[in-house]
């Protein structure tokens, strides 16, 4: 039922297929042009949770899906400054947003305007927006290290997106397997198909973890543990676990003990690159990292009295999920669950454990057909 319930939850949260199928569409429309008209050999794609398949839809009514992606021009870092390089590809962006409008599309950003590293196009009317973040490559990391200008714009920064992506998928052999399925069926190479066309164990995982943390720090933005963070503690502590609840709380157990400290320095390296430390600003900002001690405190409890509460009720335990991720999820949630035994019953894929619990693992006394009949035709009663 935990899983189920924590499951039914999490699909709720997912980017639609259309708007991901729109998003698409947006990037490699702006990626086409600057190929054409940048000057410079351009490569855009998608980093982060777009790219890994752990998006999870904005918190409120008017919140919009943050894409990520890399702008990688092949220029080498002696022919350029950062500040040149982040100007260079705002020009080229302010560029492709005019040509959008002088020849009457709708469908393009309405304003481009920089960040601390990127620049963001705008799409308000269609749910997202795109951060295009300027990158030169790496020559010392090849082949897909990158340099990324920093919050100074004198110092080069290093990362690596495709690299860890790839780690990523190692973490899973359940994605690995997901993904070879996918390439089968399209008669591609398994590294042309995107980890975002599938949901696997851990990616669910990760969803999990980062929508309970952007609600918990939804008043304090400041504090939140970065989405990175949080996704590379889950992925080192993963295990492989198949059962949604079961795998959330053996990764919640492992991720501290994935925290470095070198000398006096809190460190979480990236997988990809080791000189990029993703725990960063906890050195700066003591705070944060107690921030993050606390959240995953709350979260690891809020697990733990499910699993005390499983026994009263699919009300009881409802009402306790919603507490820690929103009401809206878990009535959608709910009736996702009720869908499911209804399935499984009709399957004859329901059982029921020695302690009287429903199930629909293979160890325990199938559940016979019920035709609902009358007035407790609903599984969720």
């Amino acid at each position: 039922m935990l899983s189920m319930l924590l499951d039914g939850a999490v699909e709720t949260l997912d980017i639609s297929p259309d708007l991901q199928q729109v998003a698409i569409e947006r990037y490699e429309e702006v990626g086409t042009w600057l190929a054409e008209h940048g000057g410079y050999r351009c490569r855009i794609y998608p980093q982060g949770s777009f790219r890994l398949g752990t998006v999870v839809r904005p918190h409120g009514r008017t919140g919009e899906y943050d894409i990520d992606l890399v702008c990688r021009l092949l220029i080498t870092k002696e022919n350029t400054t950062q500040a040149q390089l982040k100007q260079h590809v705002g020009d080229l962006l302010h560029q492709y947003m005019q040509w959008k409008q002088q020849h009457g599309h709708t469908d393009g950003p309405k304003t481009c305007e920089p960040r601390r590293r990127c620049w963001t196009l705008t799409y308000p009317d269609q749910g997202f927006h795109l951060d295009v973040l300027p990158a030169i490559p790496d020559v010392e990391h090849p082949p897909t290290g990158i340099l990324l200008t920093d919050k100074q714009l004198y110092r080069w920064q290093h990362s690596n997106p495709i690299g860890y992506a790839s780690w990523f998928r190692t973490r899973s052999e359940e994605l690995q397997r997901r993904l070879i399925e996918a390439a089968q069926k399209r008669h591609v190479n398994v590294a042309d198909v995107p980890e975002w066309e599938v949901r696997t164990t851990l990616q669910r995982v990760v969803q999990v973890l980062k929508w309970h943390c952007m609600l918990r720090f939804a008043h304090e933005p400041d504090n939140r543990p970065p989405s990175i963070l949080i996704t590379t503690l889950a992925a080192q502590s993963y295990r492989g676990e198949l059962d949604l609840f079961t795998a959330t709380r053996s990764v919640l157990a492992g991720m501290e003990g994935h925290i470095e400290n070198r000398h006096g320095t809190w460190w979480i390296p990236n997988p990809a690159h080791e000189e990029e430390n993703f725990a960063d600003k906890w050195n700066e900002y003591p705070e944060r990292r107690e921030a993050f001690l606390a959240w995953h405190r709350d979260i690891t409890g809020v697990l733990d009295d499910l699993i005390h509460l499983q026994g009263k009720g699919l009300h009881v335990v409802a009402s306790r999920i919603a507490e820690s991720f929103g009401h809206d999820v878990v009535q959608r949630s709910a009736q996702k669950y009720g869908d499911r035994l209804r399935a499984h019953t009709a399957a004859g894929t329901l059982g029921i454990t020695s302690t009287g619990l429903l199930t629909t693992t293979a160890a325990a006394t199938p559940v016979r057909g019920h035709t609902f009949y009358g007035a407790h035709a609903d599984p969720r009663d």
